[in-house]
């Protein structure tokens, strides 16, 4: 059994341990939270994945592992109580306290001291958030943990976490795989005096069990045995299982923001910022570039020309490449860049003549050319994708025509769309056979053949080029 606990709801698949065949799914809602304040109550998680795996209808369950959203905060009492909400990874009250951080204390230092350089959506800036406004909750925290290692925890009685996820608090090196607490102390301070050491979970290697379920949590969840559990991890890095991603693979997610992401052998650390150094649940490395606009853009083009998302397929693929000259520069939130904080989208090369497919097309070119900015931001960090890896395509933009076409014609490389939409939850059924079988989690995804699925094959007509030129310039002088 794999779960995925998202901001928005819990994802739960069984899959046959040996062959990986698809059983049973299920899934359950979490209460709506949105920034600056985002924050959930940890128990609503664990009652959404009750719910969930209830929903299977599966009792037989010889292993399971837990994926969930990275960067949330989690903490405990020293009886193991949840002293307040969870602030999670789109929580934004922290910006000040990042900004603080990266003055204090450098970004190249921080990129070599734990892989990335501090944002809002990092743990070490909602602890020195919590330590600066609720100094009384801070004082009393027994134990700090990711929203993964709470499920764990509930399952097992176990405080114990992964490299994927420990990789993505800011307070934990992939080069040395050891908990930087030097850091903690200098921008967070020591929760009631107490060392960092005691209050932070055991980091667990990517087969390692974490435990056997406990008596009672078996039967609270309906299960006839006491099933095997994982270490678990983030789900940007059970995604990457779920899709059974290889060193010189380039993952893009298109959803509400998108991301890149590739496998690597080596650790990465960009003080520019652009590129988050995680490690992933392998054993490996998965350096990862994060973009805050994605299909909220083309979903907003889209209500401006008054058409659904089909639709606005439609009069994409109607136009040609290139779009006649008309660019988009898809900021239209904001872009959280270190000289950008606060940019807005441009539509450039508009005239009497432009037409709804041209505007359509550009809203798709827009959002490609800004995460193939984020390729370009991998290779900077000399991780870049090999001539025979993939270009593995997901998340909800997958599912659009247009995405598919626009990037495979602006990478010049076929693009694979994987089966399934699940890939997280269908990672974390990986890692839990992993933990099963004893053997390494790419072994699994291998023997499983995740990740095959569609391949969209470029037009060689297009001018690569003129289309990214158009756009870049448009970014500099925004």
């Amino acid at each position: 059994m794999g779960v995925d606990s998202s901001t928005q709801s819990t994802k739960v698949e069984v899959r046959d341990a040996d062959d990986g065949h698809l059983v049973a799914r299920g899934r359950a809602p979490h209460p709506p939270a949105a920034p600056p304040r985002s924050e959930q109550a940890p128990v609503d998680w664990w009652d959404a994945l009750v719910l969930a795996a209830g929903a299977t209808g599966v009792r037989d369950v010889a292993a399971l592992s837990i994926a969930a959203q990275q960067h949330g905060l989690v903490v405990l009492d020293r009886a193991g109580a949840v002293l307040r909400p969870a602030k999670l990874w789109n929580d934004t009250e922290s910006a000040p306290e990042a900004t603080a951080m990266v003055r204090q204390y450098g970004a190249e230092r921080w990129a070599k001291a734990c892989g990335s350089v501090p944002v809002a959506s990092f743990t070490i800036t909602k602890l020195a958030w919590l330590a600066r406004h609720e100094p009384e909750v801070f004082a009393r925290v027994g134990q700090v943990l990711l929203p993964h290692d709470y499920l764990t925890f509930r399952l097992t009685g176990r405080f114990v976490t992964d490299r994927g996820d420990a990789s993505g608090t800011g307070y934990w090196s992939p080069a040395d795989g050891v908990w930087r607490t030097e850091l903690l102390d200098r921008v967070v301070g020591a929760p009631g005096g107490k060392d960092w050491a005691s209050v932070l979970p055991t980091v667990l290697g990517p087969q390692e069990p974490s435990d056997w379920a406990t008596a009672s949590v078996h039967e609270f969840l309906g299960l006839r045995g006491r099933p095997l559990c994982g270490p678990g991890t983030g789900d940007n890095m059970a995604a990457a299982l779920g899709i059974g991603l290889r060193p010189g693979d380039i993952a893009i997610s298109l959803g509400t923001s998108g991301t890149v992401s590739t496998v690597s052998d080596r650790p990465t650390a960009d003080a520019t910022g652009a590129v988050a150094g995680f490690a992933d649940a392998g054993g490996r490395f998965l350096p990862l570039v994060c973009t805050l606009n994605a299909t909220r853009v083309t979903d907003a083009i889209g209500t401006l020309l008054g058409v659904g998302r089909d639709e606005m397929d439609e009069l994409a693929l109607a136009a040609p490449a290139g779009a006649g000259g008309v660019t988009v520069l898809p900021y239209f939130d904001g872009e959280r860049t270190p000289n950008r904080p606060d940019a807005s989208g441009v539509v450039s090369g508009l005239r009497s003549t432009a037409t709804r497919e041209q505007l359509a097309r550009a809203a798709f070119e827009g959002v490609v050319c800004s995460v193939l900015d984020g390729v370009d931001a991998l290779r900077a960090t000399g991780v870049a994708p090999r001539d025979d890896g993939r270009i593995v395509l997901v998340g909800g933009g997958a599912r659009s025509r247009a995405y598919q076409r626009v990037l495979a014609d602006l990478v010049q490389r076929a693009v694979t769309v994987p089966v399934g939409d699940e890939h997280a939850a269908a990672g974390a059924c990986v890692q839990a056979a992993a933990t099963l079988h004893g053997v390494p989690p790419d072994e699994v995804a291998a023997a499983w053949q995740l990740g095959e699925g569609v391949t969209i094959e470029p037009c060689d007509d297009v001018d690569v080029d003129a289309v990214r030129g158009r756009y870049a310039e448009l970014r500099a002088g925004a």
